[in-house]
This record gives C-alpha cells, sequence and structure tokens, in this order.
C-alpha cells in the first residue's frame, strides 16, 4: 500500500505545480492589463483655452471671463504681484473677507455667487490699505490664474 501512495503523490506534485504556475501567469496578466487602463484613464484630457482679460483702476482689480470653458472658482488660486513684487496677502477666491483685502468681492470671487465663472462675467476685488505693496497710478499689475496647479492665465495691465 505504500508503494501506491508514493506513486500518486508524485503525479499529483507536477499537476499542482502546473496549476500553479498557469495561475500565477493569468494573476500577472491580470494586474499589467488593469495598470495599463488605468494609466490610459489617468492621462489628462485637454482643456479648451480660457481668455481672460484684467483691469486696474485705483486699487481695485476686474477680472474678466473673456472666453473659453467655465471655470469653477472653488479650484482656482489667484496670485497678484505689483510691479514684479508679490502681494503680501493673496486673494483665497471665493471669499467674502479676507486679510489684505477690502470685504465683498464681487462676481464670482464671492462666497456667496455662484462658483462656475462663465464668458462674460467679471469678478472685482478691491485691496485694502494693509496689504503691501499699494497699487500706485502707473503701476505694472501682474496677475496669474490657476486651476490646481495648472496655470489658466497670466494677465498684466497698467494702474489708472
Amino acid at each position: 500500500m505504500p508503494c501506491q501512495f508514493r506513486r500518486s503523490t508524485r503525479g499529483s506534485s507536477v499537476l499542482i505545480g502546473s496549476v500553479l504556475l498557469i495561475g500565477l501567469v493569468v494573476v500577472v496578466a491580470a494586474a499589467v492589463g488593469a495598470a495599463a487602463f488605468d494609466a490610459a484613464d489617468a492621462s489628462p484630457t485637454p482643456t479648451r483655452p480660457t481668455a481672460l482679460s484684467l483691469g486696474v483702476s485705483g486699487d481695485t482689480l476686474s477680472l474678466t471671463h473673456e472666453g473659453g470653458a467655465p471655470l469653477d472658482v472653488d479650484s482656482l488660486a489667484v496670485r497678484i504681484s505689483v510691479d514684479g513684487e508679490s502681494l503680501a496677502h493673496q486673494p483665497p477666491v471665493p471669499f467674502f473677507s479676507a486679510s489684505g483685502f477690502r470685504p465683498g468681492p464681487t462676481g464670482p470671487f464671492n462666497a456667496a455667487a455662484d462658483p462656475r465663472w462663465t464668458v462674460g462675467e467679471t469678478a472685482t476685488l478691491k485691496l485694502a490699505g494693509t496689504n503691501d505693496p499699494t497699487i500706485e497710478p502707473g503701476a505694472t499689475v501682474t496677475v496669474r490664474v490657476f486651476d490646481g496647479d495648472t496655470p489658466v492665465a497670466a494677465l498684466e495691465a497698467t494702474a489708472s
């Protein structure tokens, strides 16, 4: 009886080894395929260009959405500099009251407004006297708008 047990064990080990090897190949192939599909889905979708314009009058900045896809203000970051020097306080759009800015921005920069900034809408904000540097007539004001880490626009205007 012991001899018969040995013979069946030898035949089983070859069969079990083959099944395990095939199973391992199938699992690896599935993992590689899933990774390839994830990489294809993760590629960024091209976005349509967005056109914004900037107007500066005194301490008031007006940004108008001139064309392109609507922007989600909740995901935007706005960075302002005057004559190449960044403001001490940057606007946390959207907001109602923020350090370095007068309360109550208008348009989509106001926290109570619709966060979708569409073509034709103008967002305004006013610098407070507590922000530095101040905007003097003739100063060059640069506004950079980002959607997350992606630049949307770099605008420049001369203050009047």
